[in-house]
């Protein structure tokens, strides 16, 4: 699995940005689409599941908080941007989500970063903040069945932000560590 420090793969892939008619719900979305901006790519294994939808709406609750931060939140899961529309129009948390959901359907994206479960064929759910450079600054992988925590993404996020030491549970505002 690629970690910190680790460039994040390059990609092009389909996303489904909307509920609107076919030819305005789905764009392509590469590296470059939000160059200069930090990256929030959080995998998921399925659509139409039970905790997906959950951390979905979580950090599309968050999502101007991330905005605010110059923070590009993208969804990804290996379903297709088909899947990820009905879905979205199926579950009321998914109408107006404000950030895309990319098909990783060849499996690439996925497998470059190793995070493709083997058994299953579907991506692991995991969490990587991408700096305006492209490094992997975070990664957050948890098991299938336990969601993860959007805020404690945004928190992070924010300390990566300060080029700062930041203590245990720091938050934004407080004080930083200095070396001695």
């Amino acid at each position: 699995m690629l970690t910190i420090g680790d460039k994040f793969p390059q990609f092009n892939l389909k996303a489904t940005v909307s509920t609107e008619s076919v030819e305005k719900a789905f764009a392509p979305i590469a590296n470059d689409t939000y160059k200069g901006k930090w990256l929030c790519v959080f995998f998921y294994p399925k659509d139409f599941t039970f905790v997906c939808p959950t951390e979905i709406k979580g950090f599309g609750d968050l999502n101007t908080q991330f905005a605010d931060r110059d923070c590009q939140v993208l969804a990804a899961s290996t379903d297709s941007e088909f899947v990820h529309l009905a879905w979205r129009k199926d579950h009321k948390d998914l109408h107006k989500l404000p950030f895309p959901m990319l098909a990783d359907t060849a499996k690439r994206l996925s497998s470059a970063l190793g995070i493709l479960d083997a058994e299953e064929g579907v991506a692991k759910r995991a969490t990587f903040l991408v700096d305006p450079e492209g490094v992997i600054r975070f990664v957050y992988v948890t098991d299938g069945s336990v969601g993860r925590n959007p805020a404690e993404v945004l928190r992070v996020l924010d300390a990566l932000q300060t080029d700062e030491l930041c203590p245990c549970n720091w938050n934004q505002g407080e004080q930083t560590l200095k070396a001695a």
